[in-house]
């Protein structure tokens, strides 16, 4: 049996995207604060970011698959886990993903001329596979969080103003940070809503190791972190204050996390923390692209 069109955009789990789309907008924006904006550059950036976020999707998809992780799973289909795709296909899905992100990267890279960033390209899809495949992958000890906070925070977004501007700066980091804790908050609700069947599975991430109370309070804080970030950020750029709109959209997935939601009432939660990173992302990137 073969999956469908509509099977595998859900697979690719579109929902997630914005944790590529986000840095990327914060991180031209922190180049044009330096006059050094490229378009091309940015939209190259963009084709790597959104396809290593569906290849690792696809590769999760085909690690925990073939687990047995997925089995039990609360959620949005799992491709493998269900059975409506085979694990090849997958697994040659994600390796697909991977390989239009190393075509666009190289070429980025040749255009740029930061050839030691290949090094880094590695790294980055190292990182995406080896995040629930291998024989020993860090998502499955508590890792996952972190990690992350580095490839879709501090890489994604210095990562975007330095292939435009040859430097990083101070709004870009405070933007990474920012950015960073906005997508391990998503993570950190994925987890939690699959404490349940993690704990059974052998999964020990880090919802699993903390509890679900400590859980929820490390997601309200990761949340609360972005507009701590404005705050300071205006010191230098008063306009990134209207990033501080974005917390109206931050309202309703604490409440559910804080009213001890659990199972299918958390998925909201995922995409509503994915629309306020986008926002915060949308507002901060063009205060600071036109400060």
């Amino acid at each position: 049996m073969a999956a469908t069109a509509a099977q595998w955009v859900q697979g690719a789990r579109i929902r997630t995207l914005p944790n590529s789309v986000a840095p990327v907008l914060v991180g031209a924006g922190a180049a044009g604060a330096l006059d050094r904006f490229n378009w091309w550059a940015s939209l190259l950036a963009l084709v790597v970011a959104l396809s290593l976020q569906v290849g690792v999707n696809y590769a999760n998809d085909y690690s925990d698959g073939i687990r047995g992780t997925d089995a039990a799973r609360v959620g949005p289909l799992r491709l493998v886990g269900s059975g409506v795709a085979t694990p090849a296909a997958v697994r040659l899905a994600a390796f697909a993903c991977f390989g239009v992100a190393a075509v666009a990267g190289l070429v980025l890279v040749a255009l740029t001329g930061h050839w030691w960033l290949l090094a880094v390209g590695a790294v980055c899809v190292a990182g995406a596979w080896f995040y629930t495949g291998g024989s020993r992958p860090y998502g499955y000890s508590g890792w996952g969080e972190a990690a992350v906070f580095v490839f879709f925070g501090l890489v994604a977004v210095l990562g975007t103003q330095y292939v435009q501007a040859g430097t990083v700066t101070w709004a870009g980091v405070a933007g990474a940070a920012a950015l960073g804790s906005f997508s391990a908050a998503v993570l950190v609700a994925n987890n939690l809503r699959d404490v349940p069947t993690d704990r059974d599975s052998g999964k020990r991430t880090l919802a699993v190791r903390l509890g679900d109370p400590r859980t929820r309070t490390l997601y309200c804080g990761l949340v609360t972190l972005p507009f701590v970030v404005t705050l300071l950020a205006a010191l230098d750029t008063v306009w990134i204050l209207f990033a501080l709109l974005a917390a109206v959209l931050v309202v309703p997935p604490v409440r559910r996390v804080t009213g001890d939601a659990t199972g299918l009432a958390l998925i909201p939660v995922l995409r509503d923390t994915g629309l306020a990173m986008l926002a915060w992302a949308l507002f901060a990137g063009a205060a600071l692209g036109f400060s």
